[in-house]
């Protein structure tokens, strides 16, 4: 006799969607569309949205799960461009919104954040962290705040290493190898940033400067003109380096 799946909904457009629904298969998850919804009321457990660049698309996706699904059926969002209070916002039933974050690849995290929105119920952030270790990930529940913790603090460091290159003051091979030898980080920031994507740290730099309005914060004018030219790494063969192609990674 089969075992029936637990079914997800996972939604948005991201690096972490195909990784995402790999790893959640490779669980015994069934993985549906949210157009899917409504032939699985019953059985949905858990809906994943994972959109960071286009908010407005984020937006509607988010509301179209909050009509769609149950009310006891939580919805977990990255909340890396934008909070998760303010994603909670755009429900009806806020309290089952909580938001997390990470960056692919998705095998090389061991851990992914949890950032409860201030509207987030208690159950759901017990569900949520229930569905995370489910994966195989351990989790850290951070305060809400846009980019979390290892997601905003990697996506600064880029940011920085894109206006020294702007200015002059080395070139990308040199800053990379300069900071993987001077830190012992595993890449160095702009080699790194084009296996997470550059969409993705843009988003999280985007988002702080949308949200907190300091110039800190300001994204480096080449990282937005590269994400502007579909340059966002190794998935689009081209980033701060050139790679052979990669397939699409969203849904």
């Amino acid at each position: 006799m089969l075992t029936r799946s637990k079914v997800i909904v996972l939604s948005g457009v991201s690096p972490l969607y195909a990784e995402l629904k790999e790893l959640l298969e490779s669980r015994n998850y069934q993985v549906i569309s949210l157009e899917q919804a409504e032939s699985y009321q019953n059985q949905i457990e858990i809906a994943l949205e994972v959109s960071n660049l286009d908010l407005n698309a984020k937006r509607l996706t988010i509301q179209k799960m909050d009509a769609a699904l149950a009310s006891h059926v939580p919805i977990l969002a990255t909340s890396m461009a934008v909070t998760a209070t303010e994603i909670a916002s755009w429900t009806l039933s806020p309290e089952r919104v909580c938001g997390f974050g990470t960056f692919a690849p998705l095998s090389e995290r061991n851990l992914i954040e949890l950032a409860p929105a201030l509207q987030t119920g208690t159950l759901t952030i017990e569900k949520a962290k229930t569905f995370i270790e489910s994966l195989g990930k351990e989790t850290a529940q951070v305060d809400d705040e846009v980019g979390l913790i290892f997601p905003r603090i990697l996506s600064l460091i880029v940011n920085e290493a894109v206006f020294a290159l702007m200015e002059g003051i080395a070139a990308p091979e040199d800053i990379d190898i300069a900071m993987r030898k001077g830190t012992n980080y595993p890449y160095g920031p702009l080699e790194w940033a084009d296996r997470i994507g550059l969409d993705e740290v843009y988003s999280v730099v985007q988002g702080l400067h949308r949200d907190l309005a300091e110039e800190r914060y300001r994204p480096a004018p080449l990282l937005r003109k590269l994400v502007l030219a579909g340059r966002i790494g190794k998935q689009s063969g081209h980033g701060f380096y050139q790679y052979e192609k990669q397939e699409g990674s969203s849904s």
